[in-house]
């Protein structure tokens, strides 16, 4: 499987360890960055760009998935989130990343380097390559939904509205009488 990753300087010792790790376990692994340290980097154009890769190969019929880091892992799932056809997942147990994977079939996870160990991270960022999607019909439909707001900014009807609102009857609508 193809693994693009990207980090910021917080995350840099982890990324030459992990992608050492992925490697030796067969993965192809593509570093969006940083290649030096720097202090002051900013995270958002390499994990962009790493999510965007992943678009592009799974697009193009390629087994891949991706891992953004930094010190928390927040601020590089939301910047991966940004790319549209990424789901990103913030992952901080193996629980987490099983559901990641079963649920949301997420297709980059972010990890705090900074919250865990390596063997931490590595045991969560195995377990969420080997989980497969469970491509149970409830999942696949919320994942859906998810992708035609992110295309076109349609949302199902709020199920909170009256039921006339929502294209059906509305509890003013029903008459008892009617049998």
């Amino acid at each position: 499987m193809r693994i693009h990753i990207a980090t910021d300087h917080a995350g840099l010792d982890f990324s030459t360890q992990l992608q050492h790790h992925l490697a030796n376990q067969g993965h192809d692994v593509v570093d969006h960055g940083p290649l030096d340290y720097e202090p002051l980097d900013d995270y958002p154009a390499f994990c962009i760009r790493a999510a965007q890769a992943v678009v592009r190969d799974q697009a193009d019929g390629i087994e891949t998935l991706g891992v953004v880091f930094g010190g928390s892992g927040n601020g590089e799932q939301i910047a991966a989130n940004k790319v549209q056809g990424v789901r990103a997942a913030l992952v901080w147990s193996i629980a987490t990343a099983e559901l990641a994977r079963e649920h949301n079939d997420a297709n980059v996870i972010a990890i705090g380097a900074r919250q865990h160990t390596f063997d931490e991270a590595a045991s969560f960022i195995d377990r969420f390559i080997a989980t497969p999607f469970s491509n149970e019909e409830r999942h696949v439909r919320r994942i859906g939904q998810i992708a035609a707001y992110e295309q076109d900014g349609h949302l199902e009807p709020d199920p909170r509205a009256p039921r006339a609102a929502r294209g059906g009857e509305s509890a003013d609508d029903f008459d008892p009488e009617a049998g």
